[in-house]
């Protein structure tokens, strides 16, 4: 019972913690730039280096395929909204890959899916 509170209290802290990379982000600059694009697709997926802002990006992937972005503020909702798109239009590969890890059951990402006509 202990472990699950510590947990829980952990939780809370980390979601209660601002998000200043993501929030300072400009996501029109990485998505326009397949150079710079890769190395953040390729931190959430585990296969490459993740620099700070990837981290926290890669959190609110999670956040945003697992919980449907329901802790995420309204500039990470929008942010996540682009980066999606441009995936499932521009990276249909690499979007695939992160809905596999991130919402296998595909709960979350056939709304994007829909929404964007893959």
């Amino acid at each position: 019972m202990i472990l699950f509170l510590t947990f829980i209290l952990l939780l809370l802290l980390e979601l209660a913690s601002p998000s200043v990379n993501i929030d300072n982000l400009n996501v029109d600059d990485i998505i326009s730039n397949r150079r710079l694009l890769i190395p953040y697709i390729k931190c959430a997926l585990d296969k490459g280096k993740c620099t700070s802002e990837a981290k926290d990006l890669k959190k609110r992937i999670t956040d945003a395929l697992t919980l449907d972005c329901k802790i995420c503020t309204n500039q990470q909702k929008d942010k996540s909204k682009k980066v999606f798109q441009h995936m499932i239009i521009h990276e249909k590969d690499y979007w695939r890959q992160i809905v596999a890890k991130f919402d296998p059951e595909h709960k979350v990402a056939s709304k994007y899916e829909k929404e964007f006509d893959l």
